[in-house]
């Protein structure tokens, strides 16, 4: 007997040619889809709508995966951490950022990650393998649960900001954002959604091929190769300059104004100099930059830069005509802030 596969791998056409095969009517497909997708059946005996044979025909052949919050954090800020066990039992976080009515999901793309960014929590992980679309739609929906739950709001804002770097699963993460986004879907705008990369020049350079419609944002950090190489060894293969060529390229496709985001590390990245670096880096592009404050992670030798010396570098980056915001960490107090998340594999 062959292994049952996973249905929500399926795409719509898919969908048509299975219903097609088992010589059900065509409109079965949309009602299958709606039912994974909108309403989110976990088995196929929640599809009411479709007969009971159909159904063990389906069971027969097909599986539809759980992935499921295994346990949630509450910060003292209101910031949400989940746990979200995978079918395997692999283990990704999530977090949930509330302000006000805007409601921020924060995603994971990978179980892990392999970049090893020096002053990131997942990066002292083990990358064990990409997540596929409906893991990623799934946390999504979870928060944006969580989000109608806890604060009586809908999620307005995706960051693919999690564990893991989204364009080293490239494929997965665009089918997810495709879900997300259309009507059969969440319905989600593009424009709510935010990719954030440390830095893959030829798949931003793919993004911007695709002219797709979600923002960018690099995870900068240092803006001379010496450093950004000392904390970041994707900058070795992807320099600043190759960086910066993608970026112009990407934005003159789509038109999209690219963020910035720099953690201000004490003595590392944080004097007048470096605000210099990083004020002729970003002429290249129309863009913003959000200084973003260190959250200590156990065993790691960094440390957030004092706030006036964040004050005084916002200042310099704004007498020169440049958007800045300075980031405050959000969910410190339970490791769901920038740079924190890590979990202990089963």
């Amino acid at each position: 007997m062959s292994e049952k596969q996973n249905i929500r791998l399926k795409s719509p056409e898919e969908l048509k040619a299975l219903v097609y095969e088992m010589k059900e009517p065509s409109f079965r497909a949309s009602q299958i889809h709606d039912w994974l997708w909108k309403k989110g059946a976990t088995s196929f005996s929640d599809m009411s709508n479709l007969s009971k044979a159909f159904i063990a025909r389906l069971s027969e052949s097909y599986f539809i995966p759980s992935t499921t919050v295994d346990n949630s954090q509450i910060s003292t800020d209101g910031t949400i951490k989940s746990t979200v066990k995978l079918n395997d039992g692999l283990i990704v976080e999530s977090v949930l950022i509330p302000q006000g009515k805007r409601m921020t999901a924060c995603i994971s793309s990978q179980v892990g990650c392999s970049l090893s960014c020096t002053f990131c929590a997942t990066g002292q992980m083990k990358q064990m393998r990409n997540l596929q679309a409906d893991e990623i739609y799934d946390q999504v929906k979870a928060l944006n649960d969580q989000a109608i739950e806890s604060y009586g709001h809908h999620l307005s804002n995706i960051v693919f900001m999690g564990m893991g770097e989204p364009l080293l699963n490239y494929r997965e993460v665009m089918k997810s954002i495709e879900l997300i986004t259309s009507k059969s879907g969440m319905a989600m705008s593009p424009r709510r959604i935010t990719l954030s990369t440390a830095g893959i020049a030829k798949m931003i350079r793919k993004l911007g091929e695709e002219k797709v419609k979600f923002n960018l944002a690099l995870s900068l950090h240092a803006a001379n190769d010496e450093k950004r190489n000392k904390i970041m060894s994707i900058n070795e293969s992807n320099t600043l300059s190759v960086l910066s060529e993608a970026l112009v390229y990407f934005q003159k496709q789509t038109g999209n104004r690219i963020t910035f985001e720099y953690i201000v590390l004490k003595d590392f990245n944080d004097e007048l100099t470096d605000a210099k670096e990083l004020a002729e880096f970003c002429k290249a592009v129309a863009c913003k930059i959000n200084l973003i404050e260190y959250n200590p992670v156990e065993g790691l030798p960094y440390q957030n830069a004092r706030k006036d010396r964040i004050d005084q570098f916002a200042d310099f980056l704004m007498a020169r005509n440049l958007v800045v915001n300075i980031r405050r960490s959000r969910g410190k107090d339970i490791d769901a802030a920038c740079g924190q998340l890590a979990t202990k594999q089963l």
